[in-house]
């Protein structure tokens, strides 16, 4: 009997400890271990980290110091007011604008941007665009953009006013007073650069800087007695003009160190002369913008005498150089003027620089094709001496 009590004692024994260790086997298959625990935590959280980089929001700070944060990167974007398109392609994608101005689908002059890209007069149209024209909420609205870029920011409420009206960030654009090679313009580049989620932004800018110093290091030892006297006529500005359009403080003169006879005078501003103060300034050299061509060949078959009467027509000095204002600066155009306007007052600085290689260079590092052929055909066959009669 005592021997039976004993093996049931034992035998119960036996399953309560293989119980238990059936138990402890099925434990550790569903719970990890703490060590496999440990391993397993930071690769989910670099993956969570990596995830809500792409999704995080950023901070930019705009041309009016306004802060403004994005929840993320704008994939439908809009760019409106004078010259804020030809920033904005300069620096990002064709493929992200839902929309240009009227201004913008216009068969216009040359503009070296919509000769590089052709589907922009396809897009939808968001306002009219131009200098004179508020932007149109309305318009704005119906392509549902997440950016708008704008040039309109003559003052911070007025671009308020529209942020509130559209739900939309409104990012402020300047292109400083300078037609090229301005601060102000660097930093608008590097902000469209900085929202778009790119680098590019600072490669235009160091693109330009190299061309500046470029300008610099041929011109800057130049003596003054090997520096002709100069003048700018027929400047574009809000339209074509006559021959007496000019500016002093000109910066494409400025950048090749040129001796501008209305600096001379000391006029440093965009000014309408007299005739009668350009024969006095009498320059050695005459160059004429394309888009105001047409009217000094006009003004020239009334009446040639007063051309007749000045040095450069005499000696045949009188050249023709493409025009960069249209909707505001076309900057690589105004670049390639510096180099022709330095080409033709200094022939041994430049003597390397052969002009159209040197304008197809500057597209296609701003818009990434060479484009001096499509420009040129538009203004008389581009850069070169010209004769009125």
């Amino acid at each position: 009997m005592k021997h039976k009590l004993l093996l049931s004692i034992l035998l119960a024994l036996l399953l309560i400890f293989s119980f238990g260790c059936k138990a402890e086997e099925e434990k550790a298959e569903i719970l990890p271990s703490q060590e496999e625990k440990v391993e397993e935590k930071p690769e989910e959280k670099i993956e969570d980290e990596q995830e809500g980089e792409e999704r995080g929001s950023f901070t930019i700070v705009d041309a009016l110091n306004r802060e403004m944060t994005f929840a993320s990167r704008p994939q439908r974007v809009v760019a409106i007011g004078p010259g804020a398109l030809r920033l904005y392609l300069y620096v990002a994608e064709v493929d992200k604008l839902v929309g240009v101005e009227d201004m913008e689908r216009q068969e216009k002059e040359g503009r070296p941007y919509h000769l590089a890209y052709p589907e922009l007069r396809e897009l939808t149209v968001i306002g009219p665009g131009g200098p004179r024209n508020a932007p149109d909420p309305e318009k704005l609205l119906e392509v549902e953009p997440d950016v708008i870029f704008s040039m309109y920011t003559g003052e911070a409420e007025s671009v308020e006013k529209l942020q509130e009206k559209t739900g939309i960030p409104v990012v402020a654009l300047n292109y400083g007073k300078k037609e090229v090679f301005d601060p102000e313009l660097y930093k608008s580049l590097e902000l469209i650069g900085e929202v778009m989620g790119t680098e590019r932004g600072k490669e235009v800018v160091a693109m330009m800087e190299a061309w500046k110093e470029d300008l610099e290091k041929r011109t800057k030892d130049i003596s003054q007695e090997d520096r002709p006297r100069v003048y700018m006529g027929g400047m574009g500005t809000r339209g074509a003009h006559g021959i007496e359009s000019t500016t002093g403080d000109f910066s494409l003169f400025n950048a090749i160190h040129s001796r501008n006879v209305v600096d001379e005078v000391g006029i440093h501003q965009y000014v309408s002369l007299d005739k009668e103060k350009i024969l006095e300034l009498d320059p050695e050299i005459i160059f004429i913008d394309g888009g105001g061509y047409a009217l000094v060949k006009e003004d020239y078959d009334k009446d040639p005498t007063f051309y007749q009467g000045l040095k450069a027509f005499k000696e045949g000095k009188v050249y023709l150089h493409m025009p960069y204002n249209f909707y505001y600066t076309n900057i690589g155009v105004a670049i390639a003027d510096s180099y022709f306007f330095g080409k033709t007052m200094y022939p041994q600085a430049f003597e390397d620089v052969e002009i159209k290689e040197k304008f197809d260079e500057i597209m296609k590092g701003l818009l990434g094709k060479p484009l001096y052929d499509e420009v040129s055909e538009v203004y008389y066959g581009g850069y070169q001496k010209i004769d009125l009669n």
